[in-house]
C-alpha cells in the first residue's frame, strides 16, 4: 500500500491503521511478526523477500505506516535514532561540511565532532533561528543542514520553509529532528525538508520499550541512496521491535492529544510559580515565537524545559517526584524529568552549555499521560519542599 491509496484519510486514522493490511494469507489485523532471516523461493528466480537485512514482512509494513504519515517517498527503519542519522551522514563524501543546531540532542554533536570527524566530515553548531547566521555558515562544501525544532532541551523554534529554501538554494539538503513533535504535529517533508529523522524509541513507539530509528524521505532517489546505503550496512530494526512499534504507533495521536493536554496545563503552573525563574514552551514563548512554531505545526508538543532560581535544588526535586520519574529518554507514557546539564548535553563542552543555557537548575520535563491533577500535585509538593 502506498500513501497515494489514503488520500483522505486524517492522521487519526492513519496511525489507528498502522500495518493493517500486511497478511495477504489470512488477513489478520494485526501485522504477523516475521521472525525469520530468509525466504523460500522458486529455484528459477527469487520472491518478493529473500534476506531480512534487505526487507522483511513486519518491516515494510512498519515502513510504509510511517511513509503515510509524513506523505514521503520513502521510510527506512534502523536500530535506533543514532543509527539512523548515521546512515544519514554516511551520505556525505571526505570534506563535506554539516550544520547542527546548537543545542540539538547531545548525542548529534557527539557523533559528528567524536565519530565523523575522523573521516573527514566537518560539524559547526549554529543557530538555526537566525536565516543570517545560517548563510553565513553555509560554505561550498556543506552538504546537510541538521535541524531540530523545536529544539533540546530549550524549546527553540526554527522556520522550516525559510530553512529549506535557503538550503536549497546552497545545494545542500535539509533534515529535521522531528522527534519532539511527529507527524502528527509536524510535518517537515511537506514544509520543505528532505528528510524528516526520528529516534522512533519516543513518541513513535510511546512505551519506553523499544529501540528504534527512522527516515523518512521526500524524494524516491533520495530514499533509494538511503535503502542502499542501509542494506549494504544492515543497522536494520528487528522485527519483534518493528511489531512493538508498529502496535504502539496505532494510539500515537490520542497520546499526543493527552500528553500535550498535560503539558501545557504544567507550563502554565511552573511559570507562575515562585521558585521557577524560567520556562521553556512554545506556546509560553513571545508572540513572534509562538506565531512562527504554528505556522508550521499544529500544536505545542508536550516537551517543557523550566529554570530552577535555585540550581542546586534539582536532585532534591528528584529525589521529591514520585509520579515523574527521574529518567533519560522521552516521549512515553509516563512522565520522566531529566538535567541536561550532566545528562542528555554532558558530551557538550561546558563552556558550550553554558553559553547555550544548559546550566545547572535547568530540567526537561517530558510529560505522560497520567492524571493532570496527580501531576500537578507532585510538582508541587516537590518544589514545595
Amino acid at each position: 500500500m502506498s500513501s497515494h491509496e489514503f488520500p483522505n484519510w486524517h492522521l487519526e486514522s492513519l496511525t489507528a491503521h498502522a500495518g493493517v493490511g500486511y497478511d495477504p494469507v489470512y488477513g489478520a489485523i494485526s501485522t504477523p511478526v516475521y521472525q525469520t532471516v530468509t525466504y523460500q523461493h522458486p529455484g528459477s528466480e527469487l520472491g518478493p523477500y529473500d534476506y531480512s537485512r534487505t526487507d522483511n514482512p513486519t518491516r515494510h509494513a512498519a515502513q510504509e505506516a510511517l511513509n503515510r504519515l509524513e506523505n514521503g517517498a520513502g521510510a527506512l527503519l534502523y536500530t535506533s535514532g543514532m543509527a539512523a542519522l548515521t546512515v544519514l551522514v554516511q551520505t556525505l563524501q571526505q570534506g563535506d561540511h554539516v550544520l547542527i543546531t546548537e543545542d540539538a540532542y547531545g548525542g548529534t554533536y557527539r557523533i559528528m565532532v567524536d565519530v565523523f570527524s575522523k573521516f573527514g566530515v566537518s560539524a559547526s553548531m549554529v543557530n538555526t533561528r537566525d536565516l543570517n547566521q545560517v548563510e553565513e555558515h553555509l560554505g561550498p562544501n556543506t552538504r546537510l543542514v541538521i535541524v531540530e525544532t523545536p529544539s533540546n532541551p530549550l524549546l527553540h523554534v526554527s522556520p522550516l520553509r525559510e530553512l529549506a529554501d535557503l538550503v536549497h538554494s546552497h545545494q545542500a539538503e535539509l533534515a529535521v529532528d522531528n522527534t519532539f513533535m511527529t507527524a502528527v504535529r509536524q510535518r517537515p517533508l511537506e514544509l520543505g525538508a528532505d528528510y524528516a529523522v526520528y529516534s522512533a524509541t519516543k513518541y513513535l513507539a510511546g512505551h519506553n520499550d523499544v529501540l528504534a530509528g527512522a527516515i523518512v524521505c521526500k524524494t524516491i532517489n533520495q530514499y533509494r541512496r538511503l535503502y542502499d546505503l542501509t542494506n549494504a550496512t544492515g543497522s536494520v530494526l528487528g522485527p519483534w521491535d518493528t511489531w512493538l512499534l508498529l502496535r504502539g504507533l496505532k494510539t500515537l495521536a490520542i497520546r499526543m492529544d493527552r500528553q500535550e493536554s498535560n503539558a501545557r496545563s504544567i507550563a502554565r503552573f511552573l511559570y507562575a510559580h515562585d521558585r521557577v525563574q524560567a520556562v521553556y514552551y512554545p506556546e509560553l514563548a513571545e508572540d513572534s515565537i509562538k506565531t512562527r512554531h504554528m505556522s508550521q505545526a499544529s500544536g505545542y508538543g508536550a516537551m517543557l524545559s523550566f529554570l530552577l532560581k535555585e540550581p542546586d535544588t534539582y536532585i532534591a526535586l528528584m529525589d521529591k517526584l514520585k509520579v515523574i520519574l527521574p529518567a533519560v529518554s522521552l516521549g512515553g507514557v509516563e512522565s520522566l524529568i531529566t538535567h541536561p546539564y550532566n545528562e542528555t548535553h554532558r558530551e557538550l563542552p561546558e563552556p558550550m552549555r553554558r553559553h547555550l543555557g544548559i546550566i545547572p537548575g535547568l530540567m526537561r520535563l517530558s510529560v505522560g499521560i497520567e492524571h493532570i491533577d496527580d501531576l500537578l500535585n507532585d510538582l508541587s509538593d516537590a518544589l514545595r519542599s
